[in-house]
């Protein structure tokens, strides 16, 4: 009696298909990875692939962030150093305007508020990895140039009014850098032109009319400043928050992939020690099948 040959062939296709499962078992121990290709699990795939897009702007903005906080430190600290040196201008200008002082330290008085004035112009060109932090968006324009050939001096704004942002992952806009004309050329509170005026008020021996005035507006001026130093901590701090909430996201999305796509240990080890007693069963009784339709067609 001969077997079947539709059996054997079952069996073939059996061992096929099995042999096929222990491979790609084998393979997925190896990489660690149960989805590495579309095919394997679209949804998964998929959905990993959303995940990682989203991975990758977190990663993104992280990294933007981080050279972005820095430079509004460098610009905070800026700022900080200019409300000192406008103090002591603001300090020197109400002693100087007193009627008690005479007129060699009124003169002196003019030649510190000169310094002061010329230190006041220093920082505000500043400049941070080769760019003008208080140009607006001509970063790469010195923003504030003194002309000494005038009486009295003027100082000319080279800048403009426009300012950086960035958007958060969440989409919040963030104010990231302050224009030279709102910190410092402000009409009622200009800091640079204001220090000219006090240079002027005192520079003569005795105190010029227009000084009480003047004094005024510095102080508008030393008060705007503050301001807009109180803007920039704002932006700082929501985007050291948002910068530590893309970490996290980051952090938990990658979970999320590896969840999706990564295979456990345990499990495959478990189904390929399975799946190799499976073929070892089904090679066996293909030999004894095969052995006996020989012995059969020889009889």
């Amino acid at each position: 009696m001969r077997v079947d040959p539709n059996y054997v062939s079952g069996l073939v296709a059996s061992l096929n298909n099995s042999t096929l499962s222990e491979q790609k078992l084998t393979a997925e121990l190896s990489s660690g990875l149960r989805v590495s290709s579309l095919s394997t699990d679209p949804v998964a795939a998929g959905q990993a692939s959303l995940l990682n897009s989203a991975i990758s702007r977190d990663d993104s903005f992280v990294q933007t962030a981080s050279t972005t906080q820095s430079m509004l430190q460098v610009t905070g600290s800026t700022l900080s150093s200019v409300v000192t040196q406008l103090t002591s201008a603001l300090s020197l200008a109400v002693a100087g305007n007193s009627g008690t002082t005479n007129a060699s330290n009124l003169v002196s008085i003019s030649q510190q508020l000169s310094g002061i004035r010329d230190q006041v112009i220093s920082l505000a060109n500043t400049s941070y990895q080769g760019t003008y932090i208080f140009a607006g968006s001509q970063g790469n324009v010195q923003p504030f140039a003194l002309n000494r050939t005038t009486t009295p001096a003027t100082i000319a704004y080279n800048g403009d009014s426009l300012v950086g942002s960035l958007t958060t992952p969440n989409g919040q806009h963030l104010q990231t850098t302050l224009a030279g004309s709102a910190v410092f050329s402000v009409p009622g509170a200009d800091v640079m032109a204001t220090l000219t005026s006090l240079v002027n008020d005192f520079a003569s021996g005795t105190v010029s009319p227009t000084a009480g005035v003047d004094i005024g507006i510095l102080q508008s001026a030393l008060s705007n400043v503050s301001q807009q130093q109180e803007i920039l901590g704002s932006s700082l701090a929501r985007l050291q928050s948002a910068s530590v909430y893309a970490q996290t996201d980051s952090v938990n999305r990658t979970a999320a992939v590896s969840t999706l796509v990564s295979a456990s240990p345990a499990a495959v080890a478990t189904q390929l020690s399975a799946a190799e007693i499976q073929n070892q069963a089904l090679m066996s009784v293909i030999s004894t099948v095969e052995k006996q339709s020989l012995f059969t067609y020889l009889r």
